[in-house]
């Protein structure tokens, strides 16, 4: 941290993160160290038939969470959260709960928003499946008449307004794949102008900005002060983009950063022009604090390597060795898994997953997944027109196998990885104070050895060769 008194030196800190696999809350202290995290995974909840986000159930959690950590002295709590929820409120309470981005839109309301959403060029935006342009959700919704007299707001800004009661909307929710944001006018998209969207949302705020303090009955039931403020809060891919800017190696210079988790996102900081990102491969303009384009790239990460291995895992600190020393095996084998296995997603959103030499035993398979995952990266990597310095971050950067081969497929790229967890909730840390330096030193990841270039061109013109 920099020298002299910062924010952080005057109390304690909540950071409230929902993604879409878990609920995470955390501690901080003054120094900016966290004390404690608590973990919920989440799942959907059926409300008239359809998939939506457990707000009941995560309020309830989240209330008790907060309530535990009563004795610190809390000053503030900034909320993170994923990019494809929106919520409506309607007589300052929610109208019905937030659609699970994953439920199905029937194909006739698809095709109809799909001939009238704006233009990849205007939004950034990739037409992506089911609810995860939330713009398609709220076309659905409307078809519906459940957003007549309703104020609409971002995901992650309606945890703020659970906690403060103040609703407002913010731009790094805004400009990540909704289709209704600008990012090269900073404003939101011709479509949520024409259809009276872009009146509905909540007044727009930055991410840093106090919007309130606790509801008296938050503060009652939790026993915290009162006068803890809330922040607005801001994207989770962003903060976890916002914590990597911490360090000077990605701070300054050409640096793309690789978030991993439930989703794997590559966020590319370029000096000079943007790439022209193609439409149909999951790739799109994020937008970052300042509202400055963002080019990035992204695949189910977390979620295909779960199908590959179940609940073993990649990432345990004591399964690296065994995972490394499984690699030879593949290479020699020359077993490898071709994609998708989450449809509709990632940089080949049409291909079908299958195996080439399928590895049977648990340890080969799990190794093998780490490749399959490092090969997708690299493409995706490809796509932003990432060089020269590359941070992965989160929990998929302790998975070895993974980074090690990304370092191996990019040898120009100085492939880095933090030596302690530096995340998503230490970037929503960093809005109380931006000079606030990450806990963390990075390291630079050793290339595995292997010709990996022979086997990444075997995957790739496989892919090109129908089954």
């Amino acid at each position: 941290m920099r020298p002299g008194r910062s924010a952080l030196e005057r109390g304690a800190f909540i950071v409230i993160d929902m993604g879409k696999t878990l609920s995470k809350v955390s501690l901080w202290d003054r120094a900016g160290q966290r004390l404690g995290q608590v973990v919920r995974p989440n799942a959907p909840v059926v409300a008239d038939g359809l998939r939506c986000c457990d707000v009941e159930g995560i309020g309830t959690w989240l209330t008790a969470t907060l309530a535990t950590w009563a004795s610190h002295p809390i000053e503030a709590i900034i909320p993170v959260g994923h990019g494809a929820g929106v919520a409506a409120l309607r007589d300052d309470a929610l109208a019905f709960p937030p659609l699970d981005y994953e439920q199905e839109i029937p194909v006739d309301v698809m095709a109809q928003y799909r001939a009238a959403r704006d233009p990849f060029a205007v939004t950034g935006s990739p037409a992506l499946p089911h609810g995860l342009n939330f713009g398609a959700q709220l076309w659905w919704l409307e078809q519906q008449g459940l957003l007549d007299n309703a104020k609409l707001l971002p995901w992650t800004q309606y945890w703020a307004w659970f906690l403060s009661g103040t609703a407002v909307s913010e731009v790094t929710s805004l400009g990540c794949h909704s289709d209704l944001w600008r990012p090269a006018a900073g404003a939101f998209s011709p479509l949520a102008a024409k259809l009276g969207w872009a009146d509905k949302f909540a007044p727009m705020a930055r991410a840093g900005d106090v919007v309130g303090t606790l509801r008296p009955e938050i503060a009652a039931a939790t026993g915290l002060s009162p006068a803890v403020r809330v922040l607005a809060g801001l994207h989770d891919s962003n903060a976890a983009l916002h914590a990597a800017r911490g360090f000077a190696e990605v701070a300054e210079g050409e640096a793309t950063v690789l978030s991993t988790g439930t989703w794997f996102i590559a966020m590319r900081r370029p000096l000079g022009d943007s790439p022209a990102l193609p439409e149909g491969r999951d790739c799109l303009v994020n937008v970052d604090l300042e509202g400055r384009a963002v080019p990035s790239a992204r695949f189910m990460g977390g979620r295909e390597i779960q199908l590959i291995v179940g609940e073993a895992g990649v990432d345990a600190a004591g399964d690296q060795a065994a995972l490394l020393a499984a690699v030879p095996g593949l290479l020699g084998a020359g077993a490898m898994l071709l994609p998708t296995l989450a449809a509709g997603c990632g940089p080949f959103p049409r291909h079908t997953a299958r195996w080439i030499a399928e590895p049977q035993e648990s340890l080969f398979r799990r190794a093998a997944a780490c490749l399959y995952a490092a090969l997708i990266a690299d493409v995706m990597l490809d796509l932003v027109g990432a060089r020269a310095t590359l941070l992965v971050e989160g929990r998929f950067a302790a998975a070895n196998v993974f980074v090690r081969t990304l370092a191996a497929l990019r040898p120009e790229t100085r492939v880095l990885v933090a030596d302690d967890e530096t995340d998503v909730s230490f970037g929503a840390l960093r809005l109380l104070d931006p000079a606030l330096m990450p806990p963390a030193r990075l390291r630079q990841m050793e290339p595995l050895a292997g010709d990996f270039e022979a086997y990444r061109e075997r995957w790739r013109s496989t892919l090109e060769t129908p089954a």
